[in-house]
């Protein structure tokens, strides 16, 4: 299937002009009056639009859940401006699907209202107290749940936790303007909606809990057991991969027809598996292929370990040799083999099948989905708030290495090789701009770990504790020595040429 180009000029995207687009982008069969508000979703981003929302404009072109449209929402300034885009075309997102036969398009709706943006939350906390919202869900990323990195638990000392828990009528935070929503329907007499987290968290629904409960009982303890006696927050796990939207991205989607501002592209792939726990109704998920279980742990530790885990893997090495994409580290054959190793012999032997697939089964439609050439997703994009995302989807493989006494002489490397790309330069000298929240630091400690590597192992925040002269220690130090004075590929060459007996 090749992609359908277009001469003339492309159709504004809008809700009037929908019958005008070219007949080889999909529309809606749904009329916008005929859909009424059931979900408000807090940190309304490209991944939300292409699977969260997918998901339920599959069920609206079915004819069902047309009582649960979207509400978008966020709580940060900059989320105006995509407030802004998004009003512009009537809420309407065009899809554009990177298989790589060809390209396709479809337009979906069943996004209505995108709240304000406001001092103090205050549309936030009204759109989520209304009785029509039974689910809230969110995308705020890993780093964006105000979690101790030491304990995983909630920190109730942080700056912007303290100042919600002493001005719950105005939050700064999702969770501060949740726990105000629900303080209202609790005083009005109504049910707790349920609270779903989309972010790649082993347990979200438990940690997203934990950060609400905790938050509320700070200023009303009676409010907080009502919500953790009454309240839902199911476990989940979702995947798609989505690049970052781009000038080609747009160029692409005028190409197909479509004059949209906020267009998405995305992979041919998408999964989401959620633990069946509502306590305000929920839409037929399982009718458009979510899978509802009891236990969702198993594909959680799948996911973010195989594929999340494998990203960094690849994302650090390709910044630091300058390869721009993931489908290019998966064509680069020194990077490919590090991959491949690391994967097979330290990280599946502590993953489990789940019902269905195999941690080899699952290994091979990730390497199939790197590979595809169509998904221009960066290196640098997957690099992104690695503080957040190596605690999260690398320490765990290396703890239960440790406690196994298994290998980890290339989990140390992917270490090694992610605070040598947080020392900011390149091996052909160019500059790693900033990327990360707390790039600074890290830049700062990576590059005096060039002398002295357990200053960055003592990162406990985003290091973990292995204890000085420990087994990991010894071959980070080992690696990252190598590293700067022999380069990555020497690393990964001396990785991957030992024998797995000999690890």
């Amino acid at each position: 299937m090749s992609p359908v180009t277009h001469a003339t000029p492309p159709i504004q995207l809008r809700r009037d002009k929908l019958a005008e687009l070219p007949s080889t982008v999909g529309t809606p069969s749904y009329q916008h009056p005929d859909l009424t508000p059931g979900i408000v979703h807090i940190g309304l981003g490209n991944f939300h639009r292409a699977h969260q929302a997918w998901y339920i404009h599959q069920l609206m072109q079915q004819g069902k859940a047309r009582d649960w449209a979207i509400i978008g929402a966020g709580v940060r300034s900059y989320d105006a401006e995509m407030r802004q885009r998004l009003l512009a075309q009537g809420y309407l997102t065009t899809l554009i699907e990177l298989d790589p036969k060809g390209v396709s398009a479809e337009v979906i709706g069943p996004m209505i209202d995108y709240l304000p943006i406001e001092a103090g939350n205050a549309a936030l906390v009204r759109g989520m107290a209304d009785p029509s919202i039974r689910i809230v869900s969110l995308t705020v990323t890993e780093g964006g749940y105000f979690l101790d990195a030491n304990t995983s638990a909630f920190d109730a000392d942080h700056d912007d936790i303290l100042h919600d828990a002493a001005n719950p009528n105005r939050p700064r935070t999702a969770f501060g303007a949740i726990v105000a929503a629900l303080g209202i329907r609790r005083a009005n007499g109504l049910t707790p909606f349920t609270a779903l987290s989309c972010d790649n968290l082993q347990g979200n629904g438990t940690i997203l809990r934990n950060c609400i409960v905790g938050l509320a009982r700070l200023s009303d303890p009676d409010l907080a057991d009502w919500i953790d006696r009454n309240g839902a927050f199911p476990n989940s796990m979702v995947d798609c991969i989505v690049p970052a939207t781009t000038d080609q991205v747009i160029s692409q989607c005028h190409a197909l027809g479509v004059d949209d501002h906020a267009p998405v592209s995305h992979e041919n792939f998408r999964q989401w598996v959620i633990e069946d726990d509502f306590c305000a109704g929920r839409p037929p998920f399982e009718q458009v292929g979510v899978t509802l279980t009891d236990d969702v742990h198993g594909y959680e530790a799948l996911k973010l370990r195989i594929l999340n885990g494998g990203h960094q893997l690849l994302a650090n090495v390709g910044e630091i040799l300058n390869v721009p994409t993931i489908s290019a580290c998966m064509q680069d054959s020194d990077i490919l083999a590090f991959f491949k190793k690391v994967q097979i012999e330290e990280i599946l032997p502590h993953v489990d099948a789940v019902p269905g697939t195999t941690p080899q089964e699952y290994l091979g439609l990730v390497e199939r989905r790197f590979e595809n050439t169509a998904i221009h997703d960066t290196t640098r994009r997957v690099a992104f708030d690695g503080s957040a995302r190596h605690p999260g989807f690398v320490l765990p493989s290396i703890r239960d290495a440790i406690a196994s006494g298994a290998s980890i002489k290339g989990l140390a490397l992917a270490e090694a090789l992610w605070c040598r790309m947080c020392a900011g330069i390149r091996e052909d000298g160019s500059e790693i701009a900033a990327n990360d929240p707390v790039w600074e630091d890290l830049r700062k400690t990576a590059l005096a770990a060039k002398t002295d590597p357990g200053l960055w192992l003592a990162q406990d925040l985003y290091c973990g504790e292995f204890g000085d002269g420990s087994q990991f220690t010894v071959a980070f130090d080992h690696w990252l020595d190598g590293i700067w004075k022999n380069g990555s590929r020497a690393a990964l060459a001396e990785y991957t040429s030992h024998s797995s007996s000999s690890n």
